[in-house]
């Protein structure tokens, strides 16, 4: 039985809500991947150690999970968790000897890395000459340190890192893990850190993002804002086409393989470089 205000829900009931959201989470893109990450690195730890006992493996769970109100998504809630208390987590874990699946949100705290500095990450390098670029002197011991222990950990198979973003990742990844930790018995341990919304919106009732709403809201954002032109996008293709919406055109931008493009953004700068030119040329007149 589980307790929710006070009152008891029946484990029929309980279980048939856990299958619902099972049933109408999308499929994950990298299910047999993971799977197999999993199932090797559960495999290495269940070797007995040198000292003769088996290894305890604990899965931490990072971050926090965001809702999906879109199928292609544009719009979501989410629910904020830097990941520092996961982070560190492991990292004593790790020293107490233990195998750690690290279950964290995509962008949030590292392993070893919270010692690094708040500076981005090219302000934290020195350059001497085009073959010889150095941590500088304030980072170098910081840095050093966590690239070290961090690669300790995975070449040791001591350290699993899996990222989730949405709560259907989340859900279904710790279901995943739990039950291939199922075979190390009492040497297995949960220890979920992760900021974990309590809903969701089912995959099957959410409306698809609509290109023609999306060249609506450019339109309207030119008039209410008083812009030159707007650029828009969905979410799906928006790596290899956008919108360049003006008062009196709409420019579709592609990347172009075959001019050697890697980024849709060459050509589109290139445009928008044009109608500046163009528009300085006009006001000169």
């Amino acid at each position: 039985m589980s307790l929710t205000n006070g009152l008891e829900i029946p484990k029929e009931t309980l279980d048939a809500e856990i299958q619902a959201f099972f049933d109408s989470a999308p499929p994950l893109k990298n299910r047999v991947d993971i799977s197999e990450k999993l199932e090797e690195f559960v495999k290495k730890n269940s070797i007995p150690s040198g000292s003769g006992g088996v290894r305890k493996v604990v899965c931490v769970t990072s971050g926090g999970t965001t809702v999906p109100l879109e199928q292609r998504c544009v719009r979501y809630i989410d629910n904020f968790s830097s990941g520092y208390r996961g982070a560190a987590s492991t990292e004593y874990f790790l020293k107490a000897g233990y195998a750690v699946i690290f279950l964290y949100r995509r962008g949030t705290c590292q392993p070893y890395c919270r010692s690094l500095p708040d500076d981005p990450l090219l302000e934290c390098f020195e350059y001497m000459d085009e073959s010889n670029i150095k941590v500088s002197q304030p980072h170098s011991e910081a840095v050093r340190n966590a690239i070290t222990k961090n690669r300790a950990a995975v070449t040791g198979s001591l350290l699993l890192k899996l990222p989730f973003t949405t709560i259907f990742e989340y859900l279904q990844m710790l279901q995943m893990i739990a039950l291939s930790m199922r075979s190390l018995g009492p040497h297995a341990m949960l220890y979920l850190a992760a900021a974990v919304s309590d809903f969701y919106v089912p995959w099957k009732s959410m409306l698809e993002t609509d290109s023609k709403i999306l060249l609506e809201k450019a339109d309207m954002a030119l008039k209410k804002y008083k812009m030159h032109m707007v650029v828009a996008n969905e979410l799906s293709t928006r790596k290899e086409e956008v919108v360049v919406v003006r008062s009196n055109e709409k420019v579709s931008v592609h990347r172009n393989n075959s001019l050697g493009d890697n980024d849709v953004e060459s050509p589109l700068i290139e445009l928008i470089v044009e109608r500046h030119s163009a528009y300085v040329n006009n006001s000169d007149i």
